[in-house]
């Protein structure tokens, strides 16, 4: 255990313990954990001691034990139920970036559907996080979320559960429907479909109600609307056959982007020229939309800006326990393409 061990061997050792490094330097343990705390009450001389000695001898803190004797750790727990979708990794990433900035750790908690929901989130609770941020986990219920989430600051993204005190940072789901509208409207489109992903969803809710509506504005025909049953390629590609079975539709808006990839692919499949016969729009602006096999026109969520604001909540304390929840809907960007083709004059 010197400065000359290889990196090999330093790999194959147990990592030593607080009690063993104090041991080997004859002072106590606790004394090793104050020479690790910023703040802690300790002598100067003996800190520089012990931490040189620590790196001659490649000692670590462990970071768990020490969380666990402590009232903040750090940690924010980050709790998702859909990883098949895309634009959820893409929002995690950022997420756990933003938030290392600022000092804190993530912890993921992937739930599963099909499972004992209780099970799973018993962890959530063990766990001593300092808040938890639930990225769009439908299958929770309201007083699901209210359990796994009592006593910590939390704060839910891309979605509003309407009955618990929870605070949202969601994009503008229906500025975003509107503008799918507008676009389908200004470039000659008169009988258009819309195809959901979870028609139960506040998030779908929003789209699906704020386009309607919008097309009736327009005296545009609705000439389906489809429920999906889940925000998937296969689901979409279902949809997208259903709709070409009733016919008498030119343009089809998608609830989100992998959907609408879904519903592209069975449209070529039946010799459907896009956007020629039908125009086709999404949501989310995920990365496979700019793909040249999609070049799918879409909503752009604005990740970085939820992402900005979600983590303000945590760092301000706005979503702690006992704050009165908020809100907060952040406008998004129409991306055209040649899904579309026909840029609005």
């Amino acid at each position: 255990m010197s400065r000359n061990e290889t990196a090999s061997e330093k790999t194959r050792r147990k990592p030593m313990t607080a009690r063993e490094l104090a041991r080997m330097l004859g002072v106590s343990q606790s004394a090793v954990s104050r020479a690790f705390t910023p703040g802690a009450s300790i002598a100067p001389e003996l800190r520089e001691k012990i931490v040189r000695f620590a790196e001659d001898v490649d000692y670590h803190p462990n970071a768990i034990a020490s969380m666990l004797s402590k009232s903040r750790t750090n940690i924010v727990g980050i709790v998702i139920s859909d990883m098949q979708n895309p634009f959820y990794p893409a929002l995690i990433e950022q997420l756990s970036r933003a938030l290392q900035r600022i000092g804190l750790q993530s912890l993921m908690f992937n739930i599963t559907k099909g499972t004992n929901l209780e099970e799973q989130l018993s962890a959530l609770r063990r766990y001593n996080v300092d808040a938890v941020i639930i990225i769009s986990a439908t299958i929770l219920s309201g007083p699901t979320l209210r359990w796994a989430t009592e006593g910590r600051a939390a704060i839910l993204i891309n979605r509003v559960a309407e009955d618990t005190e929870l605070s949202c940072v969601i994009c503008d789901n229906a500025e975003g429907a509107r503008a799918i509208a507008d676009h389908f409207h200004a470039i000659g489109r008169r009988r258009v479909a819309y195809v959901a992903g979870l028609s139960h969803t506040t998030t779908n809710r929003e789209r699906q109600n704020a386009f309607i509506t919008r097309v009736a504005e327009h005296g545009m025909t609705l000439s389906a609307l489809i429920d999906g049953n889940e925000y998937s390629y296969y689901a979409g590609r279902t949809a997208a056959f259903d709709i070409l079975a009733r016919g008498e539709t030119d343009a089809i808006f998608f609830a989100n982007d992998i959907l609408a990839a879904g519903g592209l692919d069975a449209l070529k499949e039946r010799g459907v020229s896009v956007p020629e016969d039908i125009a086709v729009a999404g949501f989310d602006d995920i990365s496979m939309a700019a793909w040249p096999h999609y070049d799918l026109t879409t909503f752009r969520q604005p990740i970085d800006m939820i992402v900005d604001v979600a983590v303000a909540m945590i760092e301000n304390g706005s979503c702690a326990p006992g704050q009165r929840p908020t809100i907060r809907r952040i406008s998004g960007e129409l991306v055209k393409r040649g899904s579309t083709a026909i840029v609005d004059p």
